[in-house]
């Protein structure tokens, strides 16, 4: 399923500038920087701004230099350029465009004047997550398509999903979290490649980028494990060899709660500006990942030539508490 270069490790780190970076960011970036610097491969720095209304003015500028305060660095991204500019989502459009349009030649796609509260409805699911839309979807959809096209409403466009998993690259080996399997027609259903209100999906701008881009390694936190089976679905409509996977467990608070902006998570913007050293908060990183059994300044160079071997075997396979007593030592209070 990985048939990626042996030895390739050529890493990306995508952030959405929705506000300052938080701890649960920094870690995903320490570790997808360690791993690509480790096997000397590129690493590209890549910012997911598709949903504008969610963009914070100024946040690009400053996740950039929270990542280089804490002492990461990056081949190709916004602010160095590269052979695969621009690095911006918002800019690369024209690209989404040609693929959408090549799976469409090619009777891959289909046009969905479901909107979501209609499948909400469907599903009797006002907040929880929506089934995989299959047969009874399409149906519906089919049988809809006039009246909503009377109402003057847009459709979103979808991937035409498989019937059966057979044949389909759903499976995975995922470096950290082992073998994953994904029911292509039960489990992912056909996925949105652009929304109603003309925004292009996550799914497939993060596939046709990291195509383009040539990456050969994702590392991102275990809340993204459910995108991967939709991501592969992608790969094989797009005849394109995926890329290794390794979720991380997530950095939780004192209370179990996922680390989040909108939950008020300390950013790297408050711990620099407090005075805190960017080689406590890689140190406290490191520690909660499973790569130093006390937390400790280090910075992440000093880090990367400690490392040998195949370290991945002693990354934490469970998420992580943070502790008072561990944001004590990190704040110095």
């Amino acid at each position: 399923m990985n048939n990626h270069p042996p030895g390739s490790r050529r890493g990306r780190f995508a952030p959405s500038p929705t506000g300052s970076l938080h701890l649960g960011n920094a870690r995903t970036a320490l570790v997808a920087w360690l791993r690509a610097r480790s096997a000397a491969d590129g690493f590209v720095l890549r910012i997911e701004d598709l949903d504008g209304p969610r963009t914070v003015p100024g946040a690009v500028t400053g996740n950039l230099e929270e990542l280089r305060w804490l002492g990461l660095d990056w081949d190709e991204g916004p602010d160095v350029g590269g052979p695969h500019a621009p690095y911006r989502q918002s800019e690369r459009s024209a690209r989404y465009q040609r693929v959408l349009d090549y799976l469409r030649h090619d009777g891959l796609t289909f046009e969905c004047w479901l909107s979501r509260k209609d499948l909400r409805e469907l599903a009797s699911a006002p907040h929880g997550a929506l089934p995989a839309y299959g047969h009874f979807e399409r149906r519906l959809n089919s049988k809809l398509r006039k009246q909503k096209q009377a109402e003057g409403k847009d459709p979103s466009i979808r991937l035409k999903g498989p019937e059966t998993a057979a044949g389909m690259a759903t499976s995975f080996d995922d470096l950290l979290a082992g073998r994953r399997h994904f029911d292509a027609a039960a489990g992912i259903g056909d996925i949105v490649l652009k929304r109603a209100d003309g925004l292009w999906a996550y799914q497939l701008a993060v596939v046709v980028d990291d195509i383009a881009m040539g990456i050969r390694e994702v590392v991102r936190g275990n809340d993204l494990l459910a995108s991967t089976g939709a991501q592969l679905v992608l790969y094989h409509a797009l005849e394109a060899p995926p890329p290794a996977f390794l979720h991380l467990p997530l950095l939780l608070d004192e209370q179990g709660e996922r680390i989040a902006k909108r939950n008020g998570a300390l950013t790297l913007g408050e711990l620099r500006s407090a005075g805190v050293p960017a080689s406590r908060v890689s140190g406290l990183l490191a520690h909660t990942l499973g790569l130093l059994r006390q937390p400790d300044e280090v910075c992440p160079t000093e880090l990367l030539s400690a490392l040998t071997g195949d370290w991945i075997g002693r990354l934490h396979r469970d998420n992580f508490r943070l502790s008072a007593r561990l944001l004590e030592w990190l704040t110095g209070r």
